[in-house]
């Protein structure tokens, strides 16, 4: 039996352990690249881009951290220089790396271009009018409206009896809805789904809509008022062993 033909193969564990290093290398020090670029742009997410002649480079970073760094040469083609994926190739790499000392020179720049960017931008400004006296009042109104669809909330449990329940109606064409919950006002809103919370149990409403819709609550009110004169009519029909109901 013959013996099987030898053939050389060459351990490509020394290039690897190359591009490994190299790659380690461009991670930390683009790295410091992109920390400073988070600090710049003043969030945690976000991308710079930076021409050189031989072509792009990109630098994405999110909290604050390196995620890639991308080579886009001139004459076509893209390396993922560092990225959260896999190495580039040796060969990718090499090409990349010759443009490297380019990318960073294009970044500081981009850096020393923004020296003195605000030294004419003022540093005092006309003083803040404060909101204390509106907002006492749009709270005040809001308050007395809270007092009211709570009346009405507490009637409605009395009467239906329910933990839970709503009563609607159309006012100047608008749909008021009221959501109670055992006898109190979950919400007041104005408009349907999407509407105006006019009371809720999150935030309370705009100044301007509180001025604009008040007008519109009482209406709301004589409608429940109107609502509750009709049961009571309804109810007066009701006999009693041949007797009307009083």
């Amino acid at each position: 039996m013959s013996e099987a033909p030898a053939f050389d193969v060459t351990d490509a564990q020394d290039v690897v352990a190359h591009r490994d290093e190299v790659v380690s290398w461009v991670t930390d020090h683009a790295g410091q690249i992109a920390r400073q670029l988070a600090l710049l742009q003043g969030g945690d997410y976000g991308q710079s881009t930076f021409k050189t002649e031989s072509g792009t480079w990109t630098v994405k970073f999110e909290a604050g951290d390196l995620q890639y760094l991308r080579f886009e040469g001139r004459g076509g083609g893209e390396t993922y220089v560092v990225s959260t994926q896999h190495p580039p190739a040796p060969e990718e790499l090499a090409r990349a790396m010759t443009d490297y000392d380019a990318f960073v020179a294009a970044y500081n720049e981009h850096i020393d271009s923004l020296d003195g960017v605000l030294d004419d931008v003022p540093s005092e400004f006309p003083a803040a009018v404060s909101t204390e006296t509106v907002v006492a009042q749009r709270d005040r109104i809001v308050g007395r409206i809270r007092d009211v669809a709570d009346r009405i909330a507490s009637e409605l449990y009395r009467y239906e009896g329910s933990n839970y329940g709503t009563f609607a109606t159309t006012v100047s064409g608008t749909r008021w809805e009221l959501k109670w919950e055992d006898g109190r006002a979950s919400y007041l809103r104005v408009g349907g789904e999407g509407g105006i919370y006019l009371l809720s149990q999150y935030e309370p409403p705009s100044a301007p809509d509180v001025r604009r819709l008040v007008d519109e609550f009482a209406e709301f009110v004589e409608a429940y008022n109107d609502h509750v004169a009709e049961l009571e009519s309804d109810l007066a029909t009701v006999t009693l062993g041949g007797e009307r109901s009083s």
